[in-house]
C-alpha cells in the first residue's frame, strides 16, 4: 500500500495506508501497562474502541487502570472493563447499571467533568499523567486517521498521549470522512478566536494527525457500536414539546437576534426527540432554524429530510440502530448538512454565545429557586454525569430546563424546594418548562421565581405542598428563604 494521506476533501479509497503494526487485541492490550492512563474516544455511545477493552477485561494481570472518555461509551468499556475491576480512576462521564453502581459504592473513583474542558485539562491542565490512546477509526495511515461516529476530545488525547492504538473498524463506512471537520484551537495563552463564521462551515479537516512514532498497535474489527435505544415519547413529553414550541414561537419574534435564524441545541434522549419533532412543525416566519450542539440524533435526520433545518453542526452521531443504517446508508448526502467537530469546538463557549444558541437540557430536578440537579438522586447517588449541559446552560443566549413535573410511574416530584445538589445555578438557566406549562424567570428575584415555578411548572399533585413550603419559608428575613429540614424530606 502506498503511505499517503487522505484528501481534505473526498473520500478515502482504502481503509489502511503504509506499514501499520497491525496486532489483535490481546497483543495490543498487553502492551499497556497494568497502572497506565488509558484515554478513550467515544461520545454519546458510538465511535469508542471495543476489542482492545475486552481484551483488557480478560487480562489476567492485577490492572488499576485510569481510563478518560469525554463522553459515554457502550458496554465494552462501561460494562465488560468496569467489572471486570480493572478501573480504578474514571474521567468524565458513565453511562451504564455497572458503572453507576460500582460509582456509588466508591469501587471506581469518579470525577465528573463538562465535556468542553477535559481535553485542555488532560493536555494542559495536569489532570492526568496520560500513556496511551485507544481510539476508533475508519481508516489509518502511518501518521493520520480518520475517525468513526463521533469526535469528542480524540485529537486532544491523541496530541496528549504518548502512544496510540488504533481500532480499525470495517462496521463503520469509510465514507464518514465526509462528516469530520477537525479543528484544534491554539494552546494558551495564544490561543486565537475558532474562525468558524456559521454553524455549516468548514474550518478544519478530516481526518486526525500524530506523531508517527505514537502508533504501537493496529486492531482490525468489524464490532458495530452499542446504538441508542430511545423509547416512544411519553404524552409528558409531547405536553412539554407543546408548550416548549409555544414559548419559542413568541422568543423568536421578541427578539432581533432571531431575526434572520435560530440557532438551537438539545440534550440526547426520548425527550430530545419529542422536541424535535413539535419543531418540525413550527412555523418559524421563514427564519433558517440551525443545530448547534453536541449529538446528532434520530430527531434532526427527521428535520434535515424534511427540509426544516439548514445545518447541524455536532461532536456525535447518537443515533438509534435504525438511524445510523439510515445515515450510513446516504453518507455523502448528509454531509452537505452534518458536520462533526471535536468536543472543544462543539460546545465552545464562545461559539455558543457568538451564535445565540436556545440550548435546551434535561435534568433529574429543578428548586423553586432555579437551581438544577443534573446528576444526583437524593443529593448524593451519581447517575451519569453532568456531560456538556453546563456548556450551553452557562453559555446559551436563552438556557431552557426541560422534564416532565413527576417521575413516570413514582410518587416523585421533579420541582423540589431545595436542590441537595446542584449542577446549575439559579444564575445559568431562564426558562423553565414542565408538562404543566412554562417558567420564564429571567429578571426575577428569588421568591418571584420560587411563585413563578410553583404555579407554572409545579404537578397540580404537588403543587399545594409547594406553596404552603414557600408561602411558611416567606415569613424569614432572608434573601433565598429555606426550611432545610423539611426541604429534606422531599429528598427521602
Amino acid at each position: 500500500m502506498t503511505d499517503e494521506r487522505p484528501p481534505d476533501a473526498g473520500i478515502v479509497t482504502d481503509r489502511r495506508y503504509g506499514d501499520l503494526p497491525l496486532a489483535d487485541a490481546a497483543t495490543a492490550a498487553a502492551i499497556i501497562a497494568p497502572d497506565a492512563t488509558v484515554l478513550t474516544s467515544g461520545f454519546g455511545s458510538v465511535g469508542y474502541p471495543k476489542l482492545v477493552p475486552l481484551a483488557l477485561a480478560e487480562d489476567d494481570r492485577d490492572l488499576e487502570l485510569t481510563l478518560v472518555s469525554s463522553g459515554n461509551v457502550g458496554e465494552e468499556i462501561d460494562v465488560a472493563l468496569v467489572e471486570s475491576g480493572a478501573v480504578a480512576r474514571r474521567f468524565s462521564y458513565q453511562s451504564s447499571r455497572v458503572a453507576r453502581a460500582m460509582t456509588n459504592r466508591r469501587e471506581v473513583a469518579f470525577s465528573d467533568r463538562n465535556a468542553s474542558a477535559i481535553g485542555d485539562e488532560v493536555r494542559y491542565g495536569a489532570l492526568v499523567d496520560p500513556d496511551v490512546a485507544v481510539v476508533e477509526a475508519v481508516a489509518v495511515g502511518e501518521d493520520w486517521f480518520v475517525p468513526s461516529t463521533s469526535l469528542g476530545q480524540v485529537p486532544a488525547f491523541v496530541a496528549a498521549a504518548d502512544e496510540l492504538i488504533v481500532e480499525l473498524n470495517y462496521a463503520q463506512p469509510r465514507e464518514l470522512q465526509a462528516l469530520h471537520d477537525i479543528y484544534r484551537p491554539d494552546a494558551p495563552p495564544n490561543r486565537g478566536e475558532i474562525p468558524l463564521d456559521d454553524p455549516g462551515d468548514r474550518i478544519g479537516k478530516p481526518y486526525v494527525s500524530f506523531d508517527p512514532k505514537k502508533l504501537i498497535a493496529v486492531v482490525e474489527t468489524d464490532r458495530a457500536d452499542s446504538t441508542y435505544m430511545f423509547r416512544d415519547p411519553t404524552s409528558d413529553d409531547l405536553a412539554i414539546a407543546e408548550n416548549l414550541g409555544a414559548f419559542l414561537a413568541d422568543e423568536v419574534g421578541r427578539t432581533p437576534v432571531f431575526e434572520d435564524a435560530v440557532h438551537l441545541q438539545f440534550g440526547v434522549g426520548s425527550l430530545g426527540n419529542a422536541l424535535m419533532g413539535e419543531l418540525k412543525k413550527l412555523d418559524f416566519g421563514g427564519r433558517d432554524v440551525v443545530y448547534f450542539g453536541e449529538l446528532i440524533q434520530d430527531g434532526l435526520l427527521d428535520m434535515l429530510d424534511a427540509g426544516r433545518l439548514e445545518s447541524a453542526s455536532a461532536t456525535s452521531l447518537a443515533l438509534t440502530s435504525d438511524g445510523q443504517d439510515r445515515l450510513f446508508a446516504d453518507v455523502e448526502r448528509y454531509a452537505e448538512d452534518v458536520v462533526l467537530r471535536p468536543a472543544d469546538v462543539s460546545n465552545h463557549p464562545g461559539l455558543i454565545d457568538r451564535f445565540g444558541v436556545v440550548g435546551v437540557n434535561s435534568a433529574i430536578e429543578f428548586d423553586l429557586y432555579g437551581n438544577v440537579n443534573s446528576t444526583h438522586v437524593g443529593g448524593k447517588r451519581m447517575i451519569n454525569g453532568v456531560g456538556g449541559s453546563a456548556d450551553f446552560n452557562r453559555n446559551s443566549l436563552v438556557s431552557v430546563c426541560a422534564l416532565p413535573a413527576r417521575l413516570t410511574g413514582r410518587n416523585v416530584s421533579r420541582v423540589v424546594p431545595m436542590a441537595f445538589h446542584v449542577d446549575h445555578t439559579e444564575h445559568d438557566i431562564d426558562v423553565f418548562v414542565t408538562d404543566q406549562g412554562v417558567a420564564d424567570v429571567r429578571g426575577l428575584s428569588p421568591v418571584e421565581r420560587a411563585e413563578r415555578i410553583v404555579e407554572n411548572c409545579a404537578h397540580p399533585d404537588y403543587r399545594a405542598d409547594l406553596r404552603a413550603y414557600l408561602d411558611d419559608v416567606k415569613t424569614q428575613d432572608s434573601h433565598i428563604p429555606h426550611d432545610v429540614n423539611r426541604a429534606a424530606e422531599w429528598q427521602q
